[in-house]
Parts: C-alpha cells; structure tokens; sequence
C-alpha cells in the first residue's frame, strides 16, 4: 500500500507538491511556489508539513517555478536527498532557481528600503546561495532511463511536450503477482508544436494526477501563426510597439521561432524584435544546446543550418541599460520580456510606458492565472497597479490562446482516450475550480471513470 497528501496545486494552478509514501519512504514529486493570489503566495512561507529532512527524493516534472521554486526553501530546512529529473530540466533550474532566488533578495531589499513589510527587517524566502547549494542534490536522468529508488519501485521520465525536459513521471511498484503504476502528469502539453514533440501516450496507469489548467477551455480554433501574423502586421501599420508578456522558458522560444518563420515567409515585415529577458538569454542558450530533445522539424531546420530562434533583427538586451534604451523606440518593434502573467520583471517597466498609449499594443499569449497583473489587463480593467501607481490601460490587447503550453480539454480527452483500461482513480490537480469540475465532470460522461478533486491537505491511500 502507499499514500498519497496534496500539499499544493489545489484549487489553484501553482504550488505544485505531492507526496508519495511507500514503505516508510518519502518521495516528493514537484516543490514548487505559490503565485498568484495574497492568499496563494502567503503559504510559500509556512512551514512545509513534513520536515524536510524526512523527505527521501524529489522527482521533478519540469522546471517551471511552480513546480520548483520551493527547492532552495526545502533545502535550507534540511532536506538533504536526491532531485531526479531530465537533463535539460536541470540545466534550466540551474537559471530559474537562481533567478527566483534574486528575486526574493530583490523583494526583501525594498521593503526594507520603503517599510511596507510587517517583518523587520523584511527577509527573503532563500537566498541565491540557497539556490547554488541545491543544484548538488541534482541527479538528471534520460528519457525512458529506468531509476530504482527501490528494490520493487521503478521510476521513468516520459517526455510530457510542455516545455523543453518536461515529463510524466511514471512510478512503477511490481511484486510477485505482477505491477501497479501511478503517473503524475506535471503540466500536460499540445500536439503539433513548433520545436517540441508530442506528449508521449501511455498506457496500464492504476492511478493518474493529471493537471486541468485548461478543463473548461477550448484553445482558438484555426492558425496560432495566422493569428501571430494579423497581430504584428496591425501593430506594425498603427505605427505602435507590440509588447509581449512571455514566460521565459518554453514561451520565448516558440516566439522567436515563430517570428522567424514569418518573416521567412514574407507574412510579417522584418522589424526590431528585443529579447528583453536575462533568463530569457540564458533559456535560449540551453534550448540551442539541446537540439536532440527537438521535434524532427526542428531538428531538420537546424541540420540545413538554420538557427531557428534568431528573427532577423533581434536584439539581445541583457544589460539594464540596454532594456531602458527601449523606451528610446517609438514604433515598429516587439519586445518580448518576462514575466509571462506580468508579475515582475522588467515586463513592468514596459508595461508602464506603453500601456498609455493607444497606438501600442499589449499581446497575451498564455494563461493568466488568478491575482496576477495580466488577468486584470486581459480582463477589460481601465487600469492596472505597477510599482504602486495605476496605470491606464488605453493601448489595444490582444490573446492567443494557441500559443499556450498546456493541453486544453479536448487534447488531454484524446489522450486519456487511448489508455488501454480505465485508471482506477484520476486525482485533478493544477486548475481553478471551476476548470477542474468542468474537466471532471467531462471525464466522467465521456468514460465513466472515478475522479476526485483533492483539497488542501488531503491524503489517499492507493493500492500499489
């Protein structure tokens, strides 16, 4: 028998943490934040309910904070096993946790510098030395590698086409009578891609968590590219900049990608394209060294020599006075920048000084969760906080939702169709509420399977 506690991305689509026991032994799969939401991010600095320094292995599905950010914090309060994930999941870490980690001191430093923090002084969640000692708990694998954490217990990484080393984490117990498996499906991807491959389809689950970000949502219908070109080419006539949000692992790359092939294309006029992100850089420089882990087209381009995230005109700004020098531009450019939901970063700094104006435009391209900057802008609002000061939202917005990372209900239906036996039980995690009911109560008419929607704290005990 084993048990299985909910310890984060329920009820909400961040903070992912789960934790498996199976004889006497603890494994965490996913340690990331909470975002989002005040009372989200508030649980980011409780103490985690189990010590950490009982806590055997994590498994990591993908390095996207949410899923990981909370290592450097699990590390500081003890916890002293081994992190299994892919190699391009850890090279990326690498970058995010120590850019989480900046900015945590970065959070810490103002508040103490204008005293809005209850705590005196004002103290980061971890440091960026926490973040460097938790990069020697890393012991990355290969896809399809088989890992015995114990004599009976068989883990493997399957490529979960979500970002660049994202994985099902497939968990496999035998015994003398034959086998039982849980998967964790991390953040589910989309088919037909540019540079990443498909989800790869699985079979003989016992039990699935499955994430249900988009359980409610249909992706638009039609050409995400089409949609990409009609954006830029209105921008480009209206005399504006394009501003795009855009998380800076997995997001940024398809951009640029996609940019690249429009202009190859003559569908969009070749024009400035800044690359406003340092992680985004870093990110880019590890995709560029990860060819192998591409799609055949992909990998096809760049055997013919393409470099397929190079737009003709793009401009690497790494330095902050090469992202200030931006304001300088005062029409057709794109600036892409992070954070992709407009939490932080320097998208703000954008955001602030092209909002105002009409001709500007603002495009969103993924999910934007509850409580963050870029859901109160795609809402309709008049207006937006930044840096303490409302800022009036007169510049167009658009959306295309075709470029998001995460399967919609349809894509993850069609996948769950090909399960050769119904999972004994289906745990929905990673989605608002009302994404998760909608997504469960699909399942249900569609298969007629067992699905729960876990709460905070909940625990099942599963027969593997």
């Amino acid at each position: 028998m084993a048990n299985l506690t909910f310890f984060g991305a329920v009820g909400t689509v961040t903070g992912s943490r789960f934790l498996l026991e199976i004889n006497n032994e603890k494994y965490l799969i996913d340690c990331g934040l909470f975002q989002g939401l005040k009372k989200h991010r508030l649980l980011n600095w409780e103490p985690f309910p189990v010590d950490p320094a009982e806590i055997n292995t994590v498994l990591l599905t993908h390095a996207h904070i949410d899923h990981t950010g909370y290592l450097p914090k699990l590390v500081r309060e003890g916890f002293k096993g081994k992190v299994y994930c892919t190699h391009a999941t850890r090279d990326l870490c690498g970058i995010m946790l120590a850019d989480s980690a900046h900015l945590q001191e970065e959070d810490a430093f103002w508040a103490n510098k204008k005293g809005y923090s209850k705590l005196k002084p004002a103290l980061p969640l971890y440091t960026i030395k926490d973040a460097e000692k938790t990069m020697k708990y890393f012991k990355p694998v290969h896809y399809g590698e088989e890992i015995y954490l114990q004599k009976d217990l068989r883990i493997r990484f399957r490529d979960a086409g979500h970002i660049l080393g994202s994985s099902f984490i497939d968990i496999k117990r035998r015994d003398g009578k034959g086998s039982r498996k849980i998967l964790f499906s991390g953040d589910f991807g989309r088919p037909d891609r540019p540079v990443l491959g498909d989800p790869d389809q699985v079979y003989n689950v016992d039990y699935l968590v499955l994430e249900s970000t988009y359980g409610d949502r249909l992706h638009e219908q039609g050409n995400s590219s089409a949609e990409l070109a009609r954006v830029i080419n209105d921008s480009y006539k209206r005399r504006g900049v394009l501003v795009i949000p855009s998380f800076s692992v997995g997001r940024t790359q398809t951009l640029l990608f996609a940019i690249r092939e429009l202009e190859e294309s003559g569908k969009i006029p070749v024009m400035p394209v800044y690359m406003d992100s340092p992680m985004a850089i870093n990110a880019t420089e590890i995709f560029e060294n990860r060819i192998s882990n591409f799609n055949l087209v992909a990998r096809k381009l760049s055997l013919r020599g393409a470099n397929i995230f190079q737009p003709q005109m793009l401009k690497v700004c790494a330095k902050k006075e090469e992202s200030k020098a931006i304001n300088q531009i005062a029409e057709k450019a794109i600036i892409i920048s992070a954070s992709g939901m407009a939490t932080g970063g320097r998208i703000l700094h954008h955001l602030a000084y092209r909002l105002p104006e009409n001709k500007n435009t603002v495009l969103f391209i993924g999910y934007q969760a509850q409580g963050t900057r870029g859901r109160v802008i795609l809402e309709g609002n008049k207006e937006v906080k930044i840096h303490g000061a409302q800022v009036p939202v007169r510049a167009k917005i658009e959306n295309i939702s075709g470029y998001s990372a995460h399967g919609d209900y349809e894509e993850i239906l069609a996948w769950l169709m090909a399960f050769n036996k119904p999972p004994e039980k289906v745990f929905l995690v990673h989605g608002e509420p009302e994404a998760s009911q909608s997504l469960a109560e699909k399942i249900r008419n569609a298969y007629g399977w067992n699905v729960e929607i876990p709460v905070m704290g909940q625990s099942f005990e599963l027969d593997i």
